[in-house]
């Protein structure tokens, strides 16, 4: 019984996500215009991040949605087909829970050791994210 509940939802699963992906495709925001100089800092600023996701996952595609539409440049890792990001997720961030926001940071310029924070739930993502970029410079 438990394998054809299983099957059954892989089943769900693999006649949904096209239309998940189709509807992300269709409904994505455009991007927020800044000033080419801002923009920069902005892209530069997103080198220190990476979003652990999931294609299909409906929290994920609300999170990608929000990035569309600040315009950043996230470094998108797949932690369910890719397993050295599903270990990274486990090893770094404690759990392999998706969306999830890895915030690297160089502790100092004269000794770049590089520390990171693991930033979960989709909602906290966007708020972190809105309150880093919304303005037209990073912080």
């Amino acid at each position: 019984m438990r394998l054809f509940i299983r099957l059954f939802f892989r089943l769900i699963r693999l006649i949904l996500t096209p239309f998940m992906l189709l509807t992300e495709w269709l409904t994505t925001p455009k991007a927020m215009i800044r000033s080419p100089e801002q923009q920069a800092e902005v892209n530069a600023a997103c080198q220190q991040l990476a979003l652990y996701q999931f294609s299909a996952c409906p929290f994920c595609i609300k999170v990608r949605k929000e990035m569309a539409r600040l315009g950043l440049d996230i470094e998108k890792r797949d932690a369910r087909h890719n397993a050295s990001h599903r270990n990274d997720l486990q090893n770094g961030g404690g759990r392999v829970k998706v969306p999830c926001l890895r915030i690297t940071a160089t502790t100092s310029e004269t000794a770049p050791e590089r520390t990171g924070q693991w930033l979960y739930e989709s909602d906290d993502i966007i708020r972190y994210l809105r309150q880093r970029f919304a303005g037209n410079t990073p912080t």
